[in-house]
């Protein structure tokens, strides 16, 4: 079999926050192949969110893995100039200790500080993944031109960037100097061990019988989990029985938690927290939702399609490359409330229609988002570039 990467190849992997989600799945996948084929692989990440925080879920599962992790102490979610050149600084620091060949940064955050440390080490390949343009964010308009404007330069600065959606690729290629470095590359998910609707019940506390609707998400404001709960009040208006299953821990938790009581939703909508390794207790829902109003690419999705499930979801980048309308899920418009009830109310009625996108959704991830095709292609990015 051929290899996808020469064994004497040392990659540094950068991300910023080491909590489990989409982009961390993608960073733990890179990484595992990349061990696997006998390159050396390092991960420098930061915590779960907040300056000097400890690290999550995937620097455990790199340990578990035997891959080496390097903290980065002042990576952190919010934006401050001083944490940014402490970072920066730290960053810095690591590259030129590890002498990569490769450095390949994840994130927003990790991709504008990376590539500008990893240029001034003089990397001979640096390569940022943008896990969906930071500046479709809900932000003052201020805001997002900062933002648009640094991920210009994050682009100029990586010899390649690779987007995961139709609208990304389009959008990156038409930024001044940047049209040859974007590709597009769609994720792929490793084979999930699902458990069977009965033991997903069991291991959730679900009753066999009884609708259940059901996310797994960072509970984060990207995610438009109000809205989804806002949906939630308004089928218990129309007398829709089911329960609602919400998978995932985050900032917005004290406020989701607030809101459900206001919406006297106790007995319909539950917060589990984070679950590790959640995807394989997919089958104990009938309805799958995203409802985010930002993504890349999301895996979760891919993993609802491989358990088989009826999805609904935001029409935005990245769901739309997944869910076809009426034919793998069906689409609305992100924080309509009343759209978003109706297209759930409407698979609570029909089995049958359940059935067909949950099928025709399970038959595209197949086909479509393959775990070995993404590998090969971006393995093959860490090649030396014929620009700069």
């Amino acid at each position: 079999m051929t290899p996808l990467i020469r064994k004497d190849t040392k990659v540094l992997l950068v991300i910023t926050k080491s909590n489990w989600g989409g982009a961390q799945a993608y960073v733990h996948t890179l990484a595992t192949e990349l061990a696997r084929e006998g390159a050396e692989v390092v991960v420098a990440l930061g915590g779960t969110g907040a300056a000097g925080a400890a690290p999550g879920a995937l620097a455990t599962r790199l340990k578990n893995a035997g891959i080496r992790t390097i903290v980065v102490t002042a990576f952190m979610r919010d934006l401050s100039l001083l944490h940014e050149w402490r970072a920066f600084i730290e960053l810095l620091g690591i590259i030129r200790r590890e002498r990569p060949q490769v450095v390949h940064v994840n994130s927003s955050k990790a991709g504008g500080i990376g590539t500008l440390a990893a240029r001034l080490a003089r990397i001979p390949r640096i390569i940022f993944t943008s896990h969906g343009l930071a500046y479709d964010e809900a932000r003052a308009p201020l805001a997002r031109a900062l933002i648009a404007c640094a991920t210009w330069i994050t682009f100029c600065l990586a010899h390649r960037v690779i987007v995961l959606s139709k609208d990304n690729e389009r959008r990156g290629k038409r930024l001044p100097f940047c049209g040859k470095k974007v590709t597009l590359i769609y994720n792929g998910i490793e084979p999930v061990a699902y458990c069977s609707r009965e033991e997903a019940r069991r291991a959730l506390t679900l009753p066999q019988e009884g609708l259940c609707v059901g996310t797994i998400a960072e509970l984060v404001p990207n995610k438009a989990l109000p809205s989804l709960i806002e949906a939630a009040a308004l089928l218990v208006e129309r007398r829709r029985v089911f329960t609602l299953y919400i998978i995932g821990d985050g900032d917005e938790r004290r406020a989701l938690e607030v809101l459900i009581r206001a919406r006297h939703l106790e007995y319909t909508v539950r917060l589990t927290g984070f679950m590790p390794d959640a995807a394989q207790y997919l089958k104990a829902f009938d309805i799958f939702t995203l409802v985010s109003v930002k993504e890349g690419l999301p895996t979760v999705l891919l993993e609802a399609g491989g358990a088989g499930l009826a999805v609904v979801g935001s029409r935005i980048p990245g769901i739309v490359d997944i869910i076809k309308e009426e034919r793998s899920g069906l689409l609305v418009e992100p924080q309509q409330s009343v759209a978003l009830a109706d297209a759930l109310d409407r698979l609570m009625h029909d089995a049958s229609l359940r059935a067909t996108l949950g099928k025709e959704l399970q038959r595209s991830v197949s086909r479509t988002f393959s775990r070995k095709k993404m590998l090969r292609e971006t393995f093959a990015c860490y090649d030396p570039p014929s620009y700069s």
